[in-house]
């Protein structure tokens, strides 16, 4: 029964969080990038905390809460909030495709830290493989519109999105702390929030009303993509294998690309077709890599928790 649940609960993962690139947008349309994800957060962050204390579970206090305030910071605050702005001007499959750098910039930022594992000639190998796919995909519309053309900052901002996420990510495994993973990503959430609302009332202008589309998104966003989504993330997690629950970030773009083409009308080529095929083949490379050991002491464990979802 726990097995079924799990895998349930990564096909959740798969189709929910493949979901909100389309719900993102459709948010934009009544809210301030900021406020969006400010609002999102803080109430989703704040449900959870508020559930883990009623049922007792551990929060983390001192020196643990500011440190895993700070990953929120850097997994919503910066990551989140460069994804959302990246929404406002390419289109939301464009957005994911670009998100599937994911994987290679674990790679290379945990190599770069300290005690980070140093990858591999196979795992090398496989990020080449990504990285042509990427390179494929975004060249000829880069050197068709130039360095200012939306496509390529569009790519500019989501590599810093999924920098800012990694770094996160991969800092708060390294915090030492009893707090369960739900816990920890109910805090970044929160935390994250709080961060993203005070931009939004520094720089936005208040939204005075929300009409009910993007009302809608946003409920969609909190109680799905932020609620739901994490913690079926979190199940899958502690009953599955990392590599096999490591596929949500083959799906996610995929789900992504054809919400957008049915909804928004959004066009796909054969390029990118081809690009996200390559993508995915690196992926695998890299995934296989992990799987065989080629990168002794690196793991994706559950304390990566929010960074993972968007």
């Amino acid at each position: 029964m726990t097995n079924r649940l799990a895998y349930f609960c990564l096909a959740a993962v798969c189709f929910f969080w493949g979901t909100t690139y389309l719900g993102i947008r459709i948010g934009l349309e009544g809210l301030a990038p900021f406020y969006l994800i400010g609002i999102r957060y803080i109430i989703s962050g704040g449900v959870l905390v508020a559930g883990a204390a009623l049922a007792g579970m551990r929060l983390p206090r001192g020196r643990e809460l500011v440190l895993t305030s700070l990953c929120g910071l850097a997994c919503i605050t910066v990551a989140n909030s460069a994804l959302v702005f990246t929404e406002l001007f390419i289109p939301t499959g464009l957005t994911a495709l670009f998100y599937t750098t994911a994987p290679f910039w674990m790679v290379g930022v945990n190599a770069l830290l300290p005690r980070g594992a140093k990858p591999m000639a196979l795992t090398v190998g496989g990020l080449l493989v990504g990285v042509s796919g990427v390179i494929f995909l975004v060249y000829p519309a880069a050197v068709q519109e130039g360095w200012r053309g939306r496509t390529l900052q569009g790519f500019l901002l989501m590599q810093l999105s999924v920098v800012a996420w990694v770094t996160g990510a991969l800092l708060q495994k390294r915090i030492a702390t009893q707090v369960a993973p739900l816990v920890t990503g109910a805090v970044q959430q929160f935390a994250g929030g709080l961060g993203t609302f005070v931009l939004a009332a520094l720089f936005e202008k208040a939204p005075r009303h929300l009409a009910m589309r993007p009302a809608i998104a946003l409920i969609y966003l909190i109680a799905i993509g932020s609620i739901v989504g994490y913690s079926a993330f979190i199940y899958a997690l502690h009953h599955l294998p990392v590599a096999l629950v490591s596929i949500y970030m083959f799906v996610n773009p995929i789900v992504a690309v054809f919400l957008g083409y049915l909804f928004l009308h959004e066009p796909f080529s054969y390029r990118a077709a081809t690009a996200m095929l390559v993508i995915f083949v690196g992926i695998a490379i890299v995934r296989w890599s992990e799987a065989r050991g080629a990168l002794p002491g690196y793991r994706v464990d559950s304390r990566i928790a929010e960074s993972g979802g968007i």
